[in-house]
C-alpha cells in the first residue's frame, strides 16, 4: 500500500526520513520549524513506539544514565539549557535524587532524555505534519526519479527526498566468541537489547570484550542486578572511559589557526595544549573540550591518508578522554576495582572453548608473548558498533550500495557525503536527494558523536533539505529530480 501519493499528484514534494532516534527526530523537527508542510508531507519511519529515543534513549535500565550533564543537552543548539529547564517544570526527577552527582551537575537517566526529545516532536505527529509509520524499513528503490521506501508493515512512500538517519550498526563480536558461544544461553553479542542482561546470574564470572561506555554501564547494571561475581573486562590497550572534571572547566587551546596537516602534529599539538592548561590549573577535559568543539575545523584539514592514520592508531584513545562516564555509573566500576571484583586487561582472546556451560578462555595479554587461561560463565561484548560492516548492516542499505548510491566513507566511519551532507555514490558525485543525517556522516564531518554535535548536524541537514523544497518547482519536477537518478 502507498501513501503519500495525494501529495504526489498535486506535485508537493515528499519527504520521508529512516531512522526516528535523536539524529531523524532532530532534522524532522528543525525542518517544521523552519518550512511550511502541509499533512502527509513528511514521514519518519521508526520501529519503536515513540520518536527521538531511538537506541541510545530507549533504555529502561536505571543504572543508564546520560554522560553529559544535563546543562549541556538540548534539542535547540541556541538555548543549550532547554532540557535542563524542561527537567524542572516536568519535575522529571522526582523519583531519582541519585541523579544529582557531587560536582552539581545533572546527570538523570537517559530514557528520561528520550521522553524530552519525544514530548518536542509529539504534537507534530498529533496535527498530522509528521506521519510516524512505527516499522523497520524493508527496501529502499529508486523509481524514475523518487524514492520508493517500503516498510516491514507492506507500507511505502514515493519520496522525493530522503534522508537516511539510521542508528549504528550492531557490534561486531571477535570471530573465536561467535564461533564457540553462538548457542551459549549466556554468550551477549549485543548488550543494547532489551533485558539482554537478564540470563546472567549473581555469582557468575563474566568477562567483559571492551572497555569504553558501553562496558561502565553493563558493570553498572549488573551490580544493580544483584550481580556480585567477579568480572574481567579486556580490550586491546586496557584503556577504560575517563570521568568528567571535578569542576567547570573553560575551554583550552586553538586548534583551528593553522590547523595540523598531520596526525603526529595533532597530536602533538594536543600535549602541549594540555600541559600548558595544566600549568594554568586545569584539567585535560578542557584541552579535549576545545578538540570536540573545533573538531570538525581539524578533521577537515586532514588529507584522508592522515585521517585513517588518526582513526587506526589514536581513535582508542580519544575515546576513553573524549566519551566519558556518568559520576554515578564511575563510581560503580571504582568500587569494584577497590574491592579487586574487577580486573581490567589489555588482553585479547585468543581461544575459546565451552566444557559443561564453562567458557574456557586463553586471553593473550597486549605487548606481551604471555597467554593465560581463564574461566567464565558469561560473556559480554562492548567492543562498539561495526562501523566498517555497515553497508551490509541491513537489507535496505545493501540494496542502495549495490545500487552505487551509498559508499563508505574514506576513513571507513560510515557513509560517503558532501559538505551539504549530500550522500555520495560510488562514483564520487552526489546524490542531490538523499541526504546522511547523524554519526555516520562523520568521515566528513569530523566529531558527530556526543549530542550537541549531532543535533548541530540535524540542523544542517534540515537546512539543506528546507532549501531543496523551496528551489522545487513542479513544472521542472521530472527534470530537477533526475538529476539524482543513477
Amino acid at each position: 500500500m502507498s501513501i503519500g501519493s495525494d501529495h504526489q499528484a498535486r506535485d508537493l514534494p515528499v519527504i520521508a526520513i529512516v531512522g526516528g532516534g535523536v539524529s531523524g527526530t532532530a532534522v524532522a523537527f528543525h525542518l517544521l520549524q523552519r518550512q511550511t508542510l502541509k499533512a502527509g508531507q513528511l514521514f519518519i519511519f521508526e520501529p519503536r513506539k515513540r520518536l527521538g529515543a531511538g537506541l541510545a534513549y530507549d533504555t529502561q535500565d536505571p543504572a543508564h544514565r546520560i554522560n553529559v550533564p544535563a546543562a549541556k543537552m538540548s534539542l535547540l543548539p541556541d538555548d543549550i539549557e532547554h532540557f535542563q529547564r524542561w527537567l524542572q517544570e516536568k519535575n522529571a526527577l522526582a523519583d531519582d535524587e541519585a541523579a544529582v552527582a557531587a560536582n552539581g551537575g545533572l546527570f538523570p537517566r537517559r530514557s528520561v532524555f528520550g521522553n524530552y526529545i519525544n514530548s518536542m516532536i509529539r504534537p507534530y505527529v498529533e496535527d498530522g505534519r509528521l506521519v510516524h509509520l512505527g516499522q523497520n524499513v524493508e527496501r529502499v528503490q529508486r523509481m524514475g526519479h523518487r524514492w520508493k521506501v517500503t516498510g516491514a508493515a507492506g507500507q511505502s512512500v514515493e519520496a522525493d527526498i530522503l534522508v537516511v538517519a539510521t542508528s549504528h550498526p550492531s557490534p561486531l563480536p571477535p570471530r573465536e566468541l561467535q564461533e564457540a558461544l553462538a548457542d551459549h544461553p549466556r554468550f551477549v553479542a549485543d548488550p543494547t537489547r532489551p533485558d539482554a542482561l537478564a540470563a546472567i546470574r549473581a555469582g557468575d564470572r563474566v568477562l567483559v570484550v571492551g572497555n569504553g561506555l558501553t562496558s561502565a554501564d553493563v558493570i553498572a547494571s549488573l551490580a544493580l542486578r544483584g550481580h556480585e561475581g567477579p568480572i574481567t573486562a579486556i580490550s586491546r590497550r586496557g584503556l577504560r572511559s575517563r570521568g568528567h572534571a571535578a569542576v567547570k572547566q573553560e575551554l583550552f587551546g586553538d586548534f583551528v589557526s593553522q590547523p595540523s596537516k598531520t596526525a603526529l602534529d595533532l597530536l602533538r599539538r594536543v600535549r602541549t595544549a594540555i600541559r600548558e592548561a595544566e600549568a594554568e590549573g586545569r584539567s585535560w577535559h578542557a584541552v579535549i573540550d576545545q578538540v570536540r568543539a573545533q573538531g570538525r575545523h581539524p578533521w577537515q584539514a586532514l588529507p584522508v591518508e592522515e585521517r585513517r592514520r588518526l582513526v587506526r592508531h589514536l581513535r582508542p584513545f580519544w575515546d576513553v578522554h573524549r566519551f566519558r562516564v556518568a559520576p554515578q555509573v564511575e563510581a560503580v566500576g571504582e568500587r569494584a576495582l577497590a574491592s579487586g571484583r574487577l580486573e581490567v586487561l589489555a588482553a585479547s582472546v585468543a581461544a575459546v572453548d565451552v566444557t559443561d556451560g564453562v567458557i574456557d578462555c586463553t586471553l593473550r595479554l597486549s605487548r606481551s608473548e604471555r597467554r593465560i587461561d581463564k574461566q567464565f560463565d558469561a560473556v559480554v561484548v562492548t567492543t562498539g558498533p561495526g562501523h566498517r560492516g555497515i553497508l551490509q548492516s541491513q537489507g535496505w542499505i545493501d540494496e542502495l550500495s549495490n545500487a552505487g548510491f551509498l559508499a563508505l566513507d574514506p576513513a571507513r566511519l560510515g557513509f560517503a557525503c558532501d559538505m551539504q551532507s549530500h550522500a555520495l555514490a560510488t562514483d564520487g558525485t552526489a546524490v542531490p536527494s538523499l541526504f546522511i543525517s547523524g554519526p555516520l556522516a562523520r568521515g566528513t564531518f569530523g566529531e558527530l558523536m556526543g549530542l550537541p554535535e549531532v543535533v548541530e548536524h540535524a540542523v544542517l541537514v534540515a537546512e539543506q533539505v528546507a532549501g531543496a523544497i523551496n528551489d522545487y518547482k513542479p513544472e521542472q519536477r521530472k527534470a530537477y529530480w533526475d538529476s539524482s537518478a543513477a
